[in-house]
């Protein structure tokens, strides 16, 4: 079964993020827990935890169909110590408001060099920040989400998920989000189902499908292998259409949060809709 959502407004309290999901037909859903632009945030209240259950409860959202997302200012392979530390504070944070709101996921970009040190070192302490944050939550996966590569970030390429992956001591509760914007501007193909299969048969090869816990499902303004993360709405980008409907069709995401971050949330419950047709 496939459950699609989008990127939800917690706006007024991460209780009504289902509430915003439910109005647009969604199975699923993304949010943020805290200001993703800020570093500090006053604790979820009792209040707000027990209504944001409940909403879940009343309108069906599973657990394991929400997807909340880290801040953005968080870089967990910080060259500098300060950065370091700080941004691992707050991915504690974040973990521990998961795990209060009954979630079972954080999905997070993985981390930068800032070319002060090497992309294997990089990948190092990415890892070792996820078991530091392990280690300080229980019940809540840390969710790598695949890069498109701009910049000085890491997690572009599938090497990269699989190098991280290695190093997580509790790989029981480790995994990946696919974006699909990030994956074809990072270099991988997605636009027929030729290229498709190979795509996919090389994550499997490389990562393991094993590992999957969720998809961003976005087209793209920018062109194959540009490393340019810029998403465009279902079917108007350099990605085309074809790609939908193959997800749609394989079984491979099923039982997974498939979620939108396309830019027009005008048409979010038109997309939801069109995607859900594609199914036979």
């Amino acid at each position: 079964m496939k459950y699609i959502g989008a990127h939800v407004s917690a706006g007024g309290g991460v209780e009504n993020a289902p509430l915003n999901a439910k109005a647009i037909g969604a199975k699923a859903f993304a949010l943020f827990t805290k200001n993703q632009k800020q570093w500090n945030a006053a604790p979820l209240t009792a209040a707000s935890i027990a209504a944001f259950k409940h909403n879940c409860d009343t309108h069906g959202f599973l657990p394991e169909m929400i997807l909340p997302h880290d801040s953005y200012l968080i870089n967990l392979g910080h060259p500098e110590e300060e950065g370091l530390n700080k941004s691992r504070e707050a991915f504690n944070d974040e973990m521990l408001r998961c795990e209060q709101l009954g979630l079972k996921m954080l999905n997070f970009h993985p981390g930068s060099h800032l070319n002060k040190i090497s992309p294997s070192e990089c990948l190092s302490r990415i890892a070792e920040s996820i078991n530091i944050a392990l280690r300080a939550t229980h019940g809540v996966s840390a969710v790598i989400e695949n890069t498109a590569g701009q910049g000085t970030n890491m997690g572009y390429a599938f090497e990269h998920l699989a190098e991280i992956i290695s190093q997580v001591d509790d790989k029981s509760r480790v995994g990946v989000c696919l974006d699909t914007c990030h994956t074809f501007t990072a270099g991988y193909d997605l636009r027929t189902k030729d290229v498709f299969d190979q795509t996919f048969s090389k994550f499997d090869e490389v990562v393991g499908f094993n590992y999957l816990r969720a998809i961003h499902l976005n087209d793209s303004k920018k062109e194959l292998a540009t490393r340019v993360d810029r998403h465009n709405s279902i079917g108007q980008g350099f990605i085309g259409m074809e790609l939908f409907e193959l997800i749609m069709n394989d079984s491979n995401f099923d039982q997974m949060p498939i979620i939108l971050e396309t830019p027009d949330d005008t048409i979010w419950a038109e997309e939801i809709r069109l995607l859900y047709s594609f199914i036979r």
